[in-house]
């Protein structure tokens, strides 16, 4: 029962969450290089989407099901979501090992679906471990640790490749079919850090026993209980619904298009150019610095992670969302106005504070009216409101990219901070302010 939940210590909290840096880690690897790598590997721009319909799609057959078996599950010593934790972190690390071994581009896609379909076995019942474990009251905190976690693994694998070269004397020479070296050792670091980092949340954390934390009764039908919990959403869950809805194709757009914007309407870069020539030498100049901004991105969400909960104290929890979501599309709509390269830090930034909140608000707000028994699966099922957008953006915006934008990047960047915008709006006119 909720009541009977104590309230945890800093450093317990820590442990439970600090898998997710692991996860993060691996995630920031993947959004800030494979559209790049695709073009690396001669993928065009009006291409990029569809070739990032895995990570929406995996969301959407991954999590339902992951919530659905992990709220089913329970062992004396492995509890109820660390087995999951476990088997995606062993699966993810394979997959990012050979990432950036892909020799063609349909090779990479192939690898991404898998590396997907790992992480989100990992990642969808993290989010229910948090609230499981915690009271109410803890719950803002629990989600901003999160979202610090996500920050800080962000914030390193940003500037990961950058600091390979200038520190460590990798090369930025083109290997294993068109990959530059320090993208490629990255992605070996980032294997490691994603294995570590879960390890230590399986091994330095405790759950409920099914006694005080039930388990969820079954009839062996998980289709049926998709469909039954999809159908008997609460309330507050539509309304989020509609909210992410919006929110998360403008990240979506910023994840296909930031880097190889910067990289070719900022700097004049090409993907495809002759190695050692001008235009090449811009490209992973302007790569690199779109993946240093993204890191200061995720240094703002870590930083400003530790404030949520108090502003949350003032302002409640949906106008906390609000504000984040209206400086964070801000922030994308600068992007596409930028003169000065080192501008887009502050561009960045202002995401940043999106980004803090959208990885712990929506949740805060959704975890006090979902039945616990049921916590997996409805964290799943709020998952579809993420990845059907992403679905329509993937499917989609490759014509648009092609027939209207005259594939202009950063325009796709705009359109992604508008939709930030919108989403506020709606946060604010229909999302409830529930007491605690």
């Amino acid at each position: 029962m909720e009541k009977g939940k104590p309230t945890l210590g800093f450093w317990q909290i820590w442990n439970m969450c600090f898998g997710f840096f692991g996860i993060q880690f691996g995630w920031s690897l993947q959004m800030g290089n494979m559209s790049a790598i695709y073009e690396f590997l001669g993928a065009q721009p009006e291409e990029i989407p569809g070739l990032w319909l895995a990570a929406p799609m995996t969301g959407l057959l991954v999590q339902p099901v992951i919530g659905y078996l992990s709220d089913r599950t329970w062992h004396p010593k492995w509890g109820r979501r660390r087995p999951y934790f476990l088997i995606g972190a062993v699966l993810s690390s394979a997959a990012l090992f050979f990432m950036p071994n892909s020799p063609t581009v349909w090779m990479a896609a192939g690898t991404l679906w898998i590396l997907d379909s790992c992480i989100n076995v990992s990642m969808e019942p993290f989010r229910a471990f948090v609230a499981d474990n915690l009271n109410d009251k803890q719950r803002s905190f629990g989600y901003a640790m999160q979202s610090m976690f996500i920050g800080a693994a962000s914030f390193i694998a940003g500037f990961l490749p950058r600091v390979l070269v200038e520190w460590f004397g990798v090369s930025r020479k083109k290997i294993n079919g068109g990959i530059p070296e320090n993208i490629v050792w990255s992605f070996y670091i980032g294997a490691a850090v994603f294995l570590i980092a879960v390890l230590i949340t399986v091994f330095k954390s405790k759950e409920y026993p099914p006694e005080e934390n039930q388990l969820s009764e079954a009839d062996g039908n998980i289709l049926k209980e998709i469909y039954e919990a999809i159908i008997n959403m609460p309330a507050q869950m539509k309304r989020l619904a509609l909210v992410q809805f919006l929110t998360w194709p403008g990240l979506f757009l910023m994840w296909f298009y930031y880097s190889t914007g910067v990289a070719v309407n900022i700097f004049g870069g090409d993907a495809n150019a002759a190695e050692g020539s001008v235009a090449s030498l811009r490209f992973t100049e302007g790569l690199e610095l779109a993946n240093a901004t993204s890191a200061i991105l995720n240094l703002i969400t870590f930083l400003f992670a530790f404030t949520i909960p108090f502003i949350v104290s003032k302002m409640g929890k949906k106008l906390t969302h609000t504000f984040c979501l209206f400086i964070g599309g801000l922030g994308l709509i600068s992007v596409n106005m930028i003169e000065q390269p080192n501008m887009l830090y502050i561009s960045m930034g202002m995401v940043g504070i999106a980004w803090a909140s959208i990885l712990s608000m929506p949740y805060t707000i959704l975890a006090g009216s979902i039945p616990p028994q049921k916590m997996g699966i409805y964290m799943g099922i709020f998952n579809f409101f993420i990845v059907l957008p992403e679905i329509i953006a993937s499917l989609s915006f490759g014509s648009i990219m092609e027939n209207f934008l005259n594939n202009d990047r950063l325009m796709a960047v705009t359109i992604g901070g508008i939709l930030l915008i919108a989403a506020g709006i709606i946060c604010a006119l229909i999302v409830k302010e529930e007491k605690n």
